[in-house]
């Protein structure tokens, strides 16, 4: 009873955080829509914690549970890196969604890339257990390189596809451009008739 007191307050806290972290995020791009955009690369994540998991015979408990949720930050922090340069993109230079994620994708695969192999690389001892009392935190080393994994391929490959499925195209206005209704410029006072006096 107290284990499963556990699993279900780690179930609770992982599903406040992601509530947290959208909410965070319709506040940072004022749209309700690239936020679940963003999130949708957290699920793919999941899929790959299970698998490992399964393929290496661990099994799923408090440990791989707080892996889960170190994996959710870090994927969601690679992916805002690519779906906010996006929107910059969208702003700055006035591309289409996929234009702009294209862009942003062909730009941003290098330090996406680079973050996932640094925590791979630094989380592999962990996962191996080789070292003598390392097996307690093996299940979270495996868990949070599973979800990294598969949250790479994620951020890569399908949260830009969702992108330009989801984000529909909207003009961007500049405000040095913005005119008042019925303003047709300004107004040439030689070519005004003069009234009747």
């Amino acid at each position: 009873s107290r284990m499963q007191e556990t699993f279900r307050n780690l179930g609770i806290g992982l599903i406040l955080a992601s509530l947290l972290i959208y909410f965070l995020m319709v506040a940072l791009f004022r749209s309700w829509l690239t936020p679940l955009v963003i999130l949708s690369a957290v699920p793919f994540g999941l899929i790959g914690v299970v698998v490992l998991l399964y393929i290496t015979g661990t099994a799923l408990n408090i440990q791989s549970l707080l892996g889960i949720i170190f994996m959710v930050g870090i994927v969601v922090s690679n992916t805002v890196l690519l779906v906010d340069y996006a929107q910059n993109l969208r702003i700055g230079e006035g591309l289409a969604p996929t234009e702009a994620i294209v862009k942003a994708a062909s730009v941003r695969v290098r330090p996406v890339v680079m973050t996932a192999l640094a925590a791979f690389f630094a989380l592999l001892p962990m996962a191996l257990g080789l070292a003598r009392g390392s097996e307690a935190n093996t299940p979270l080393g495996r868990a949070v390189i599973g979800g990294l994994l598969a949250g790479l391929v994620t951020t890569l490959f399908v949260v830009p596809s969702l992108y330009s499925l989801v984000i529909k195209d909207s003009k961007v206005v500049d405000d040095d451009d913005d005119e008042i209704p019925g303003d047709n410029g300004p107004t040439d006072v030689s070519k005004v008739k003069p009234g009747p006096s």
